[in-house]
C-alpha cells in the first residue's frame, strides 16, 4: 500500500544561525515508566513528575526515588498534559482531543470537535487561574506516526484554541506551522507557542479580543495584532514548552534541521513528493541527539544543552523545578533526569 499523498507547501526558511551549545546535556538517571513514549513531562504541585504513555496510561514518577504510580488511563494516545490542583490532568490526546483526567480516574472530554469538524492531534495544554483552558493542535492532515508527511508538506495547519469555563471552544489561530509547545506567560499576559515546522516561538498576547464570525479567528483589539515572535530561526525543532521555576522557558528540541529538507521547501513540490515516497531507509531521518534549551521571557538563550552519545533521543519535553530538570521522548521508554544545569550563558 503507498504512502498518503502530500500536498506541499513552498516556504523560504532562514538561513541556518547556530551559535552552539553552552555546555552538555548530562543525563545522571532514568525514571522507568513501565510503558514507552513519555512524550510530555510535567511537574505536579506535590513535585511528581507526570507523563502520558503509548498505551493511554497517565503515570506519575517520583524523580529522586524513581517511585511510580498510574493515575488513570485515556483511551488514546496522551501526547500534552496539564496537572491540576485537586490531583487531576489536562490531557491532550492524539486520538480523543482534550481530556480530563479526574483524581477519581474518571475521563471527561471537554473537547473532541471544533468548528464542527472533529479535533486531531492535539498537542500541548495549560490552564488559567479562572478555569479558562489553551491548547494546540499540530495538523489537521497528519497523526503522530506519520508527522513527518507534515514536516516535509508545511501544511500550516496547526492551530492555538481556547476553552472558556463555560465549555465554548475558539479557534484563535489556525495557520501555525506545527503547533506544538504551550506556556502561559506568569502574569497570564500572553501565551507562547512552538511551531516546529517554523523553527521559532510565537508570542501570543491575551488582551482585550474581537472574534470574526466567518473565520473564528480572534484578534487582540488593544495592540492590533494578535502575535509577534519572541525566539525564531532555531537550529533545531521545537517540541513541548514548559515555564520553570527558575522563570525560563525550557523547550525541547527534537532534533537538528535538515539540510535536505531545508533545500527542498522552496522549490517545486514534486521534489518533496519524490523524498516522501523514497524507501524508508533512504529517506532523511533525524539525527540522533538528545536536546534542550532554556530562553528568558524576552527570547534572551540561557541554556543549549546538547548530547550525541546515546545517553538519550529525541526529546520532545522538557521541565525544570528547584533546579530538577526532566526529560521525555516520543521514542524512549523512560523519562531521564538531568544533572545540574551550568551557569547562565555570557
Amino acid at each position: 500500500m503507498g504512502r498518503r499523498l502530500i500536498r506541499p507547501r513552498r516556504w523560504m526558511p532562514p538561513r541556518v544561525d547556530d551559535p552552539g551549545p553552552t555546555g552538555p546535556l548530562i543525563v545522571v538517571r532514568r525514571l522507568g515508566t513501565g510503558g514507552h513514549g513519555p512524550e510530555d513531562v510535567r511537574f505536579d504541585q506535590a513535585g511528581r513528575v507526570v507523563t502520558g504513555l503509548r498505551d493511554g496510561r497517565i503515570v506519575w514518577l517520583d524523580s529522586v526515588t524513581g517511585d511510580r504510580g498510574v493515575l488513570g488511563e485515556t483511551g488514546g494516545r496522551p501526547l500534552g498534559v496539564w496537572p491540576l490542583g485537586d490531583g487531576g490532568v489536562l490531557v491532550c490526546d492524539h486520538d480523543r482531543g482534550l481530556l480530563e483526567l479526574g483524581a477519581d480516574g474518571i475521563v471527561r472530554v471537554l473537547a473532541d470537535r471544533v468548528g464542527g469538524e472533529k479535533l486531531t492531534f492535539a498537542s500541548n495544554v495549560v490552564q488559567g487561574r479562572d478555569g479558562t483552558i489553551w491548547f494546540t493542535t499540530s495538523t489537521s492532515r497528519w497523526d503522530v506516526d506519520d508527522h513527518v508527511g507534515d514536516v516535509l508538506e508545511h501544511s500550516c495547519t496547526g492551530r492555538l484554541l481556547r476553552r472558556d469555563p463555560d465549555g465554548t471552544v475558539t479557534t484563535l489561530l489556525a495557520d501555525l506551522k506545527f503547533g506544538n509547545g504551550l506556556v502561559l506567560a506568569p502574569d497570564e499576559s500572553f501565551l507562547l507557542i512552538a511551531e516546529t515546522t517554523g523553527y521559532r516561538i510565537r508570542r501570543h498576547r491575551l488582551g482585550d479580543t474581537t472574534t470574526d464570525t466567518r473565520t473564528g479567528t480572534t484578534t487582540d483589539t488593544t495592540t492590533g495584532t494578535t502575535t509577534d515572535i519572541l525566539v525564531e530561526n532555531l537550529p533545531g525543532f521545537p517540541d513541548n514548552m514548559s515555564l520553570g521555576s527558575d522563570g525560563l522557558v525550557w523547550v525541547a528540541i527534537a532534533a537538528p534541521r535538515n539540510p535536505l529538507v531545508d533545500r527542498l521547501l522552496p522549490l517545486p513540490g514534486f521534489l518533496r513528493m519524490l523524498v516522501w515516497n523514497l524507501p524508508d531507509a533512504i529517506r532523511p531521518k533525524a539525527v540522533p541527539i538528545a536536546w534542550v534549551m532554556a530562553f528568558d521571557l524576552d527570547g534572551k538563550r540561557v541554556h543549549d544543552l546538547r548530547a550525541t552519545d546515546g545517553s538519550y533521543g529525541f526529546v520532545t519535553s522538557v521541565a525544570e523545578r528547584d533546579g530538577v530538570v526532566v526529560i521525555g521522548s516520543l521514542t524512549e521508554d523512560d523519562v531521564a533526569v538531568l544533572a545540574t544545569t551550568p551557569p547562565p550563558a555570557i
